[in-house]
């Protein structure tokens, strides 16, 4: 992949998927800058530690990033068991917020990629309230309109999941005219990682049990992060506005 010489930002590189694809970049010869509210566990090129559930944390982080950036790659999450507040801050109001904010040092070539989930997938559903949430002007805004249009505390998780997918789907194409720069989501399914438990404890032993037919078994870190590299890559210039199952084909038995 053509990663060399690119600078990249990549959020939640404590641990998981965010510490694999910074590794994975690395490798590629990008020089890379980690964002996470625990400090690393891998050589980076960079690190900024902050807390991206708060628009002010994040604005300070902003400040200590390069005034230039290739790629940026929002991998940091909160699972479902978090509270309501937590998961709709970071999972889609600060990973927004910092997207925007980032946009302004990316030039032609440049790319976003937004780590979603294969829980995400019944985002058709509520088309026109995520659309309306995508539509908010900012971080308050935003947080002012969940507070109006409350989300259960069993479904948090899927549904900013969804919200994201909806906000990347209709702010691609607009970016990408506009600035050159590609924005793409990945969904993961079940991946091996420190919070893995906290998912089978939000979708519960009965959910788990009957969709386990579904797959060969969780996938590792390392096979979803060389498909968020990918997406960052030259190589993958013609790719915007997409949702990227990463799943080992667990999408695919629902149709």
């Amino acid at each position: 992949m053509k990663l060399q010489g690119k600078t990249i930002v990549v959020t939640g590189t404590g641990s998981g998927i965010g510490a694999e694809t910074a590794r994975c970049l690395r490798a590629g010869g990008a020089r890379v800058i980690g964002i996470d509210r625990q400090d690393p566990v891998i050589t980076l090129d960079g690190f900024v530690k902050a807390d991206l559930s708060e628009q002010v944390a994040i604005d300070a982080a902003i400040k200590q990033l390069p005034a230039r950036i290739d790629a940026l790659a929002n991998v940091a999450g909160v699972p479902g068991t978090a509270p309501v507040d937590a998961v709709a801050r970071v999972n889609y109001l600060g990973l927004r917020h910092l997207t925007l904010k980032l946009l302004e040092r990316m030039g032609e070539g440049g790319a976003v990629v937004n780590v979603a989930s294969i829980l995400g997938a019944e985002w058709p559903q509520r088309l026109a309230r995520h659309r309306a949430l995508a539509e908010t002007n900012g971080f308050e805004a935003g947080l002012a309109w969940i507070a109006k249009n409350a989300v259960p505390q069993e479904t948090c998780y899927q549904y900013f999941k969804e919200a994201l997918i909806v906000w990347t789907l209709t702010q691609a194409q607009k970016i990408f005219l506009g600035r050159g720069v590609r924005m793409n989501c990945v969904a993961p399914g079940p991946v091996f990682t420190p919070i893995l438990g906290d998912f089978v404890t939000m979708l519960g032993p009965e959910r788990v049990q009957k969709d386990a037919h579904r797959m060969k078994r969780p996938a590792l870190a390392d096979e979803v992060a060389p498909v968020i590299a990918f997406l960052c890559a030259d190589e993958s210039r013609w790719i915007s506005g997409a949702n990227l199952p990463v799943d080992g084909g667990l999408a695919s038995t629902y149709v």
